[in-house]
């Protein structure tokens, strides 16, 4: 995949409309197109470069991700950019016929396998099924091979016969301007054949929509907008080429009392001023377990002083640790005392001094 920023290559803000890619996409692609400059590796180079920026810009799916994770969060999604010529004619005919009032293939996509489309599935899990893994039922819709011609769009016990448009090539030139180039047939669409007889249950198409049930495993350490690749379970391959995948992608609820940072978790505990001056054990629940962990809080703990739980963390994806818990203390100073403590309290702050006194004088509201 090509590690040049997208929107330098079409040459537009990151903020460009859909309208204005496209526009920019046109120009790139009347500049560099091979016809145009035939034998030219450079030029070749530069077309391909800019039908990859412009396959991810468009797609909104695609264009977030990127936003935010660049050329390694399009790799997540198994995209991997256009190995040839074929692979751009025939993902973005209809875009070629808009710029040139033809189909823009240099080439013939007869019989040529392509794989199927790759599908998303978006999934929400808590904190705790996050931590433990899960086993996930879904059910979704798909496109799927038609049972009743097997994918060929043929009804059975019927054929094909050639297409006259083409004379069984799949192709024809077309010419525009400056551009003479072969293009896919617009009758058969690029097949060389026409079908007499449709499938009546596809109408031709050779896949129809279905429910599909899947049953798949979570991992344990899952993070929010982590995916999992489930391959082949994408949309069907047309002539013969293999299926799509299909992407599950983690949504992480947000939890009461923990936050989570990677492996690390956080979280805040109210403490009494006098747990925090002379030192105290406390219990506080844990993912992952269901025994309260005990904490000590060391004597003379100050607001916002933080205790770290080495291991009591989120477990890592590829490495078999966890990582920590980091416990902030918040000191509660009480609003409102008994006439006792008062007293307890004005005698603490004689015998601690005056720097204590102004301390208490402010709890004491004095």
């Amino acid at each position: 995949m090509n590690n040049r920023d997208y929107y330098e290559i079409l040459e537009v803000s990151r903020d460009a409309s859909e309208e204005e890619v496209k526009k920019a996409y046109r120009k790139q692609a009347m500049k560099y197109h091979p016809d145009k400059n035939p034998g030219d590796k450079e030029s070749e180079e530069k077309f391909k470069e800019a039908a990859e920026a412009y396959e991810v810009l468009s797609d909104k799916e695609k264009r977030q991700i990127y936003d935010q994770y660049g050329h390694e969060g399009l790799k997540g999604t198994g995209f991997t950019g256009f190995h040839g010529f074929e692979d751009i004619f025939s993902s973005f005919g209809d875009i070629f016929e808009d710029f040139f009032g033809f189909s823009g293939g240099s080439r013939s996509g007869k019989n040529r396998a392509r794989k199927g489309k790759d599908l998303r599935y978006d999934t929400e899990l808590t904190l705790e099924e996050a931590f433990s893994g899960k086993e996930e039922n879904i059910s979704f819709q798909k496109w799927v091979s038609c049972e009743t011609c097997n994918g060929s769009g043929v009804t059975p016990g019927s054929d094909v016969k050639r297409c006259n448009t083409c004379n069984g090539n799949g192709s024809v030139i077309a010419a525009q301007g400056f551009f003479r180039i072969k293009t896919v047939c617009p009758t058969c669409k690029g097949q060389g054949t026409v079908i007499e007889k449709p499938c009546k249950a596809c109408r031709g198409a050779g896949r129809v929509q279905a429910k599909k049930d899947l049953t798949f495993k979570i991992p344990p350490g899952v993070d929010n907008g982590s995916q999992l690749r489930l391959r082949g379970e994408g949309e069907p391959g047309e002539n013969g080429g293999p299926p799509g995948d299909l992407f599950i992608v983690i949504h992480i609820k947000e939890h009461s009392l923990f936050s989570r940072d990677g492996d690390n978790m956080f979280c805040e505990i109210p403490i009494s001023f006098v747990q925090a001056a002379l030192g105290d054990k406390i219990s506080i629940p844990v993912i992952g377990q269901e025994e309260l962990k005990e904490i000590k809080i060391p004597q003379g703990s100050q607001p916002g002083d933080v205790i770290t739980a080495h291991g009591y963390g989120m477990p890592n994806l590829n490495r078999k640790h966890r990582g920590d818990l980091y416990i902030k203390l918040n000191v509660i100073i009480p609003k409102k005392l008994s006439h006792r403590q008062k007293e307890l309290l004005e005698e603490f702050a004689k015998v601690d001094g005056s720097k204590t006194q102004n301390f208490i004088g402010k709890i004491l509201g004095t």
